[in-house]
């Protein structure tokens, strides 16, 4: 499982500072929620982890984070790996213009992920060098993706169809299972239920809960009463500053910063 280490990172769009000084060490296969007011710099924080930032064309880093001691911002680093190994969960899914099955089945196709170890029980391990993938087994990966997902029930009979038609909820559940596909250690959720109706976004907390005993899933959420549900762990931000964080009973028990009591208690936001 990585370990995700963060040290006195900065993150500048243009003259503006979003993150401050940013020092964390990532608790592994847990359910970590970043939360903090609008603007804070939750988001920020969140793509920093597997260089989507890269994609901002006036962003300034500086310092450091390492995913298994390695730094991930080196010059040489392989960054389609890394976002492998830290897949990524948007706030809306955009489903991939090709069926219900093809959404699942792509992204292995395209990481050379053919020779998965996924069938044979738990968490799918590294491909077999050269190995390649026939049509039951590929049928019988999709499968399991999508139960890990919890939308296989809802979609086998009837996988052939554009995935678009899904409702929302379905379509970000779809979204999971395009992550899991891939089959990377770490899930970055950003507000990930946020677009939901409240039915939607409990199938999406519940397949969270079930998938943290193999994953480390770090969620952006600006609702206090799901960071209460769901985190295990509490990283609080404030106009870029990371005020506090510890494991969330301690957090939402006894919170050691002013701020951080003022949030809680709905005096800021």
């Amino acid at each position: 499982m990585s370990r995700i280490e963060i040290n006195e990172l900065c993150v500048s769009f243009g003259r503006n500072p979003v993150l401050k000084n940013i020092s964390l060490s990532i608790p592994d296969r847990q359910i970590i929620c970043i939360i903090g007011p609008s603007g804070c710099g939750k988001t920020t924080l969140l793509k920093s982890l597997n260089r989507l930032l890269d994609l901002n064309e006036d962003v300034s880093i500086t310092g450091d984070v390492r995913v298994d001691g390695q730094s991930i911002y080196q010059s040489r680093l392989d960054v389609t790996a890394l976002r492998k190994k830290v897949g990524f969960l948007p706030q809306r899914p955009y489903p991939l213009p090709m069926s219900i099955y093809d959404n699942v089945a792509f992204g292995p196709r395209i990481h050379g992920l053919d020779g998965l170890n996924a069938l044979s029980g738990g968490k799918a391990g590294s491909p077999a060098a050269g190995a390649k993938t026939s049509r039951k087994d590929k049928d019988r990966l999709v499968e399991h993706y999508l139960t890990l997902a919890g939308l296989w029930d809802e979609v086998k009979d009837r996988l052939s169809e554009p995935a678009a038609k899904l409702s929302i909820g379905q379509q970000q559940r779809l979204a999971l299972a395009r992550v899991l596909s891939i089959e990377p250690e770490v899930i970055l959720a950003d507000e990930a239920t946020s677009a939901l109706d409240p039915i939607s976004a409990r199938l999406v907390e519940n397949q969270f809960r079930l998938l943290k005993k193999d994953y480390t899933i770090i969620l952006v959420t600006h609702i206090l009463r799901q960071a209460r549900r769901l985190g295990d762990y509490i990283v609080f931000l404030y106009m870029g500053d990371l005020v506090e964080h510890k494991p969330a009973a301690e957090f939402f028990g006894d919170p050691s910063d002013e701020k951080t009591k003022a949030y809680v208690n709905g005096d800021i936001s």
